[in-house]
């Protein structure tokens, strides 16, 4: 059997007759670069490929969101959820804007979805939906024509403030193929 014989190091213990030697100024800037550049190569990738900052334009997504507040949108992919807050990109529809669109989501494939605009309801399966998050009950009809069953690959989507949103109750939005969603709304 073959025995290794071991080395230890002393270790400098810093006192006033043995000061340390001063570190060299290139090995200072090292060490701070090794510390800031993973930071930022790290911030960078999350603002482009996780979050990125969009700014809300309209009234459409009142009280939840209000005209020029800016969220945190990710396009991380992750599947869609009744109530997720989504932006759509202009290419998603028919509206004369050239800008992306903010909007909740109300039907998910194969969902049938109603609204009753008589009693200011909307309905989904079947179900009327408990909404707190819209400004007033739904009264504003468009181009509804009910119930929509939603195809596969494509979602119903709603603004919160209902009588001021045009959305897949209008033509111009329709169901949205969710190939057009940039992502869902992170942070409020």
């Amino acid at each position: 059997m073959r025995v290794e014989q071991e080395y230890w190091v002393p270790l400098r213990l810093q006192n006033d007759d043995d000061p340390l030697p001063a570190r060299h100024p290139l090995r200072l800037a090292y060490d701070i670069a090794g510390t800031f550049v993973p930071a930022v190569v790290l911030l960078v990738l999350t603002a482009v490929f996780v979050l990125k900052p969009v700014t809300v334009f309209g009234v459409s997504m009142m009280p939840t969101l209000r005209d020029r507040q800016r969220v945190a949108v990710t396009s991380f992919p992750a599947p869609l959820r009744h109530g997720d807050i989504v932006v759509v990109s202009d290419a998603g529809t028919r509206m004369p804007k050239a800008q992306p669109i903010i909007k909740r989501v109300i039907g998910l494939p194969g969902d049938v979805i109603d609204i009753d605009f008589e009693a200011c309801l909307v309905i989904r399966n079947g179900i009327a939906l408990d909404e707190p998050y819209i400004a007033e009950p739904t009264s504003r009809r468009d181009d509804f024509i009910g119930p929509v069953t939603v195809q596969d690959g494509k979602v119903f989507l709603m603004g919160d403030n209902r009588n001021h949103s045009t959305d897949s109750r209008s033509n111009d939005v329709a169901l949205v193929d969710q190939r057009y969603i940039i992502g869902r709304v992170l942070f409020i």
